[in-house]
């Protein structure tokens, strides 16, 4: 009876997650749909902050460089304290012609404060000091734009009024490890926010993708600014909790933002997810305990009922696990990997799983959020 029950259980869940999910499945929002030009382009300023990226950045700022935007576009790159040639990186890649590039040097982290978002604080100061643009595009250095990316950000803000308008780069799929987590990520990510609610204006569903956010400059003061988020470590949907509370925001998968970052190893995709997922969780132990119990239900429960159980409890497992894998196909077919892998979804959220409680097991250990040398500000200092 029991199995029955959790064979049922899982059967429920996933005809709500098909049903009344907001269709995230289906990758229902895309930058692939045209909108209107506005009557003047406004100026814009994009700040990149960069710690010890010279091995990636050259790409990225030239991308930049060479975008066709017809209003004024001023580029900053905030060097955060790196100690391995990022500065010197950035100036090789200017080019006769080229828009120049604005080198801030980081002051030092103060408390209170994660790296990413001092160094934003400080590339948003110089932004408005020097060039007061009407929209700040705060973009990653290992994030590389098509040509005409800045010019349909810009036409999808200011066509739909979004104070927040952002695109979840297309990450790189290449290798093995890559093929198994990226489009599972993806998928995910929609999960717990589908991207139809996030631009709903009557959904208290807000998230953001941080490698390329455009935000409208008055409204970011009006949401208390880059201070107000100043210790987040998932500072992208914390920003955009802040900035939906003061217009509406957009979040959508596109192909004109490419990450190029590797990840080669399942150690390396480990140490990123784990960098935050805790975090996601409020470092609370009951909230732990049920997303693990939640995966189980949701992902992991019917390939053992389908493999091992019998009767409808078998059909149920079954019917689940096909929901599942069927549902996984859009966000395959978008990362161009093999449809088989959607039967592998529940193997691959049990390694979610794991990373998750690594997390919380870093955080334990006081080691929680590291990233580049350094821990993040809510995780108690190492003795």
């Amino acid at each position: 009876m029991l199995v029955l029950v959790l064979a049922g259980l899982s059967a429920a869940i996933w005809v709500y997650l098909l049903c009344a999910r907001g269709r995230f499945w289906l990758n229902p929002v895309r930058d692939n749909v045209v909108v209107p030009p506005p009557v003047q382009w406004p100026a814009v300023a994009v700040v990149v902050p960069a710690r010890n990226e010279a091995d990636v950045i050259e790409r990225s700022v030239g991308s930049l460089l060479a975008q066709d935007y017809a209003g004024r576009l001023d580029v900053i790159v905030v060097d955060d304290d790196s100690d391995d040639g990022t500065s010197d990186a950035v100036n090789a890649v200017a080019y006769p012609g080229a828009r120049p590039v604005t080198i801030v040097a980081s002051e030092g982290l103060p408390t209170g404060w994660t790296g990413k978002l001092w160094a934003l604080k400080q590339g948003i100061a110089a932004a408005e000091q020097k060039f007061r643009p009407d929209y700040l595009l705060l973009t990653d250095a290992d994030i590389v734009h098509t040509p005409d990316s800045v010019t349909s950000l810009v036409a999808r803000a200011t066509a739909g009024g979004y104070v927040l308008t952002s695109l979840m780069a297309r990450l790189r799929c290449a290798n093995l490890a890559e093929r198994v987590h990226v489009p599972a990520f993806i998928y995910f990510f929609q999960v717990l926010y589908p991207f139809p609610w996030v631009k709903d204006e009557n959904s208290t569903t807000a998230a953001a993708a941080g490698g390329c956010v455009l935000l409208k400059t008055g409204a970011l003061r009006d949401a208390g600014g880059i201070d107000s988020i100043r210790n987040a470590l998932i500072d992208d949907c914390t920003l955009a909790r802040q900035m939906k509370a003061v217009g509406p925001i957009w979040l959508g998968l596109t192909d004109r933002v490419l990450s190029i970052r590797p990840y080669d190893t399942f150690a390396e995709v480990r140490r990123m997810i784990s960098r935050s997922a805790y975090a996601q969780l409020n470092y609370s132990p009951l909230l732990l305990l049920g997303t693990m119990a939640g995966l189980a239900a949701t992902f992991m429960a019917a390939p053992l009922i389908a493999l091992f159980a019998g009767g409808a409890a078998q059909l149920l497992g079954f019917a689940a696990w096909v929901a599942m894998a069927v549902s996984m196909q859009p966000t395959l077919r978008f990362y161009r990997v093999s449809p088989l892998w959607g039967a592998a979804l529940p193997a691959i959220a049990f390694l979610f799983a794991v990373y998750t409680l690594d997390s919380a097991y870093q955080h334990a250990r006081r080691r929680g959020g590291q990233w580049k040398g350094r821990v993040h500000v809510d995780a108690p200092s190492l003795r």
